[in-house]
């Protein structure tokens, strides 16, 4: 699951523990509460997706040039 989502095991681990435990803190000394945990992980996701978009769009044009 961990891969799955582009977490390192230990860091998903810990994050269950601390979730069962109700301790999910942050860098800070306020509770980040689950939802705020997906966001996170969802914006994260965003960014690399959009990079790989770029990416994509950089090789279709580089195909695209090349077939001319």
């Amino acid at each position: 699951m961990a891969k799955k989502i582009g977490r390192v095991e230990q860091t998903l681990r810990n994050g269950v523990k601390a979730s069962d435990a109700g301790k999910l803190d942050g860098a800070g000394t306020r509770k980040v509460t689950p939802d705020e945990m997906e966001l996170s992980r969802l914006r994260t996701e965003v960014i690399r997706l959009k990079r790989k978009v770029d990416i994509l769009k950089k090789a279709t044009a580089d195909f695209a040039r090349e077939a001319l």
